[in-house]
């Protein structure tokens, strides 16, 4: 849970994970408005949770308890829809459909917790 946030969802987007790309600050912002659904969801803060740059990290915002793997990819399919999202219309429903089952079991863990 110590890995940095910003570096696992620049891999998982294709980009070396420690290497700063001219595309953080969108990565970040997109990011961060995953982490604000979120926080609605009930996971993290009431006030919130964001990132600036590579050192925040999972075990920040990730309670014990809650399936880190589901909030990693949730983070990822939110971003990538934004920021790359695919060309073919049936893999865009189906990134949709991953990003509110995971927003399902993601309540879940939070509200069992």
């Amino acid at each position: 849970m110590n890995e940095s946030i910003l570096d696992t969802i620049r891999k998982m987007l294709g980009y070396e994970a420690d290497v700063a790309t001219p595309f953080d600050i969108e990565i970040i912002q997109h990011i961060n408005a995953a982490f604000s659904i979120l926080t609605q969801l009930g996971l993290g803060p009431a006030s919130g949770f964001s990132i600036q740059d590579n050192t925040s990290v999972w075990g920040d915002i990730i309670p014990e308890g809650v399936n880190l793997e589901d909030v990693k990819m949730y983070i990822y399919l939110k971003t990538r829809i934004v920021f790359d999202p695919p060309a073919s219309s049936s893999a865009l429903e189906t990134m949709k459909e991953q990003i509110k089952e995971y927003e399902f079991r993601i309540n879940i863990e939070v509200d069992e917790g």
